[in-house]
């Protein structure tokens, strides 16, 4: 039987941003700084690792104080009722030398659905401190209006303020667990 693997995220070299519409002209990007991951593991590649990660909806950062209070309200994110944006691996299969197929369910407002990522292994190496760690980036796209995101801003013109698909992109550095 293989030796299981701990692995947590390193959220000084890690990051959570989106992408999103805004007028269809434009794309407005945003960060969560705050969240926490982690990953059990029965090999060096990683194939069939277990995945949990917690986004703090409080730590969105969009540049822009008064938007941000807007995504944390009612109307969008709810932070208050729902703090947190939850993810749970079901599979991470291997697609290619280094590229990988990550599903698991999402969860956004009390809303659970299944999602599928694309992810890059960018391998591992030892850090300064003798610390083991791996790189991965993670990308895939969201319609936010099947988590109960569903605010709709129209302009006197017709225009949709906020377009419908995130795109989502998580640079992670995981740091082997003793």
């Amino acid at each position: 039987m293989a030796t299981l693997s701990k692995w947590s995220i390193d959220p000084m070299h890690s990051e959570v941003q989106f992408k999103v519409k805004h007028l269809v002209i434009s794309t407005v990007s945003g960060f969560f700084k705050s969240f926490e991951g982690s990953v059990e593991t029965d090999n060096e590649n990683f194939e069939h690792a277990h995945i949990d990660f917690s986004i703090d909806i409080n730590s969105i950062d969009t540049t822009q104080p008064v938007r941000d209070e807007h995504l944390k309200s009612a109307e969008f994110f709810d932070a208050a009722t729902y703090p947190h944006i939850k993810f749970k691996s079901t599979s991470f299969k291997k697609i290619g030398d280094d590229d990988y197929a990550l599903t698991g369910n999402l969860t956004i407002k009390n809303v659970t659905k299944p999602v599928t990522l694309d992810v890059e292994f960018g391998g591992s190496a030892a850090d300064f401190y003798g610390n083991t760690k791996a790189g991965f980036e993670i990308t895939g796209k969201i319609n936010r209006k099947e988590f109960g995101l569903t605010w709709d801003g129209v302009t006197e013109a017709g225009s949709v303020v906020v377009g419908e698909d995130i795109k989502l992109t998580i640079n992670a550095q995981l740091i082997k667990q003793a």
